[in-house]
């Protein structure tokens, strides 16, 4: 069985430190809340590590079906409850994919395997948020 063993540091203030896969990473909050602002916030983390497990899910598949497309971009938004716990209650996902004659059929069946089977992050978001999508195509 495959673990994740994450360890943070205080630094001072609110600022945290971690490292993951190798790479240094600063956590802080914005001088409201006594923090520096020298790094993200935990929440929008979330959103980023929910982006790139579908976004790589979504690429590595339609690349495997041969779709022939210009550019892809994956984007959130993410609605904060109003009082504590301030959780995400709702996430929209909206899949960029930019090209003359994508195959819009494939791409629907990669976001659906992404979103229904493969995408971890999703999976484990959407037991306490409402998860949507949608896919634009651009020319």
């Amino acid at each position: 069985m495959k673990e994740h063993n994450i360890s943070l540091e205080h630094i001072d203030g609110m600022a945290f430190k971690t490292e993951v896969d190798g790479h240094e990473l600063i956590l802080d909050a914005e001088a409201d809340f006594g923090g520096k602002d020298r790094g993200p916030r935990p929440k929008p983390l979330l959103l980023v590590s929910l982006l790139g497990c579908t976004g790589m899910d979504v690429v590595s598949l339609l690349n495997k079906m041969r779709v022939d497309y210009d550019d892809f971009k994956v984007k959130a938004n993410g609605t904060l409850a109003e009082e504590h716990p301030m959780y995400y209650t709702k996430i929209h996902l909206e899949y960029h994919i930019w090209g003359k004659n994508v195959d819009k059929e494939k791409v629907e069946k990669a976001v659906a395997l992404s979103t229904e089977r493969y995408c971890g992050v999703h999976f484990m978001l959407s037991k306490s948020s409402n998860v949507s999508h949608e896919i634009i195509y651009h020319q």
